[in-house]
């Protein structure tokens, strides 16, 4: 792309309230980006309305000291700029009502195209949240799927590790410019996943972190995805929206249940209820796919085949100990064995991390132990 066409492109996404679907009516309209930016106010103003800031914003066109600091940051290495016009635009994004205008992109454009499934869920996970997060991500990873997210705290930053640990790529659409990493502590990953995968945004560059940033992002998580799987999510929650919005553009929404008594489950239930695909293992995913998707090996999200040395009598012990939060004192009665017995039980699964302690003195399973007693 040359200079002159992409600043015509920044010109319209710089524009104040020029969105993608006033955008793709204008190119109807005028054909090109220099079209618009040269066309009079009055014809502009018939397909945008009285909008004077956007209509101005079209006709300014861009600050040059803002090219400027754009054609610097794209000549550093794994910087790169696609518009909705870029033959490398990513197919699945296109063809959603609203693609974004431009992708700034930090990382492996070429990612942008692959086969990809959208990770998502509570920012204040459970334990066993953040592990099947990772686990999931892990494997569908190793199957051969982008896993994309959305780089927040929680099931986001998990699924986005799961993936760089397994033998796949990840993506992270920010809310804010890609040459800011929000949340500050996640620097660090936010580096692996530009040096193992891409980090996109459509925000100019230096943009901030503003609340109707996130729910906006959230329609390219979606779009860029065959499917989207929420982990855990609250009835309020903005992972619900981009399940929404994966089923609005005609995407696969999978849930992963949970207790019935958590109120991070309610909102994958509620997917549920709606039509949402429930999954247990990233192998449910991949079916559900069908032949969208190849894969090679065996899945196993529950470590099922994991060997452990353990105290005998604790596989007993987990018949009695359910995905649900148990007392001691209810273990007792279940079981018929002492509380020193079982506390002492209890310590050697939560170090091999088969159980989590969780509020009021309680416990609960973590994985299934099928095939290991």
């Amino acid at each position: 792309m040359n200079t002159d066409n992409l600043a015509y492109w920044i010109a319209l996404n710089h524009a104040p309230g020029l969105n993608a679907r006033a955008l793709n009516a204008l190119l109807q309209r005028f054909g090109t980006v220099e079209n618009i930016c040269s066309a009079d106010r009055k014809a502009l103003k018939q397909v945008v309305g009285e909008n004077p800031e956007t209509i101005q914003g079209i006709l300014r066109g861009p600050d040059p000291r803002l090219l400027d600091n754009i054609l610097q940051w794209l000549s550093q290495p794994g910087h790169r700029l696609l518009t909705l016009e870029d033959v490398d635009y990513p197919p699945f994004l296109r063809e959603i009502p609203d693609p974004p205008i431009m992708l700034y992109i930090a990382g492996d454009s070429k990612l942008l195209r692959a086969r990809q499934v959208a990770i998502v869920g509570s920012r204040n996970p459970t334990p066993a949240g953040r592990e099947n997060a990772l686990m999931f991500a892990k494997a569908l990873s190793g199957a051969g799927l982008v896993i994309t997210s959305g780089l927040a705290t929680g099931i986001d930053a998990a699924a986005h590790q799961g993936a760089l640990a397994g033998a796949g790529q990840t993506i992270a659409v920010a809310g804010t410019g890609v040459d800011r990493v929000y949340p500050a502590h996640h620097r660090e990953l936010a580096h692996r996943i530009v040096a193992q995968g891409a980090i996109i945004s459509e925000f100019p560059l230096g943009s901030a972190p503003r609340r109707e940033h996130f729910p906006q992002r959230n329609r390219i998580i979606s779009g860029l995805s065959l499917g989207t799987l929420v982990v855990e999510a609250a009835l309020q929650s903005g992972s619900l929206i981009t399940a929404r919005l994966a089923a609005e553009q005609g995407r696969e929404v999978f849930a992963i249940p949970g207790s019935i008594h958590s109120p991070l489950a309610r909102g994958c239930h509620a997917l549920i209820r709606q039509g949402a695909k429930l999954v247990e293992t990233a192998q449910d995913v991949l079916e559900e796919l069908g032949a969208l998707v190849q894969w090679a090996g065996e899945l196993d999200t529950n470590a099922e085949n994991d060997s452990v040395s353990l105290e005998p009598g604790i596989g007993e012990l987990l018949q009695h100990l359910g995905y649900d939060p148990t007392s001691l004192d209810t273990l007792v009665e279940r079981s018929g064995l002492t509380p020193e017995v079982i506390s002492s039980m209890l310590l050697e699964m939560e170090l091999c991390g088969l159980v989590q302690p969780s509020p009021g003195g309680k416990y609960l399973r973590t994985h299934s132990l099928k095939g290991r007693f």
